[in-house]
């Protein structure tokens, strides 16, 4: 198996129910994150996206392609939404270390992402 490190990191502050991110949905804010982090890494490019995503309701679709559109990469990246409760972001970055381990990819964006203020009371 191939070493894989993690080259870039970013987060978005902590945000509050009904707070100052509430009109800020969580593909916004991963997408912040995102860029942030592939600037970190001095990365232009990746193989794919892995978000995770657990409030998934009125998000729209493909949470995780949203964020990545966000972060400013282009059409041509895959990207998977993962819907774990808690733990969603963490199992997103397992998947990438395992697909760079493998020999899969190169270059992995993973995180979390998530918007309790713009979650559907349902």
């Amino acid at each position: 198996m191939r070493q894989v490190v993690i080259a870039g990191a970013a987060r978005t502050p902590m945000g509050g129910f009904q707070g100052l991110f509430q009109d800020v949905t969580a593909a916004s804010l991963g997408g912040v994150a995102l860029k942030a982090a592939l600037q970190d890494a001095r990365c232009t490019a990746v193989d794919e996206v892995i978000m995770g995503c657990v409030l998934g309701a009125g998000q729209g679709q493909a949470p995780a392609r949203q964020a990545g559109f966000a972060a400013g990469l282009n059409k041509d990246v895959p990207a998977t939404t993962l819907n774990k409760m808690c733990g969603s972001g963490m199992k997103a970055a397992m998947i990438a270390h395992d697909q760079i381990a493998l020999g899969q990819a190169e270059l992995v964006a993973a995180g979390g992402m998530e918007s309790m203020s713009n979650a559907p009371y349902l």
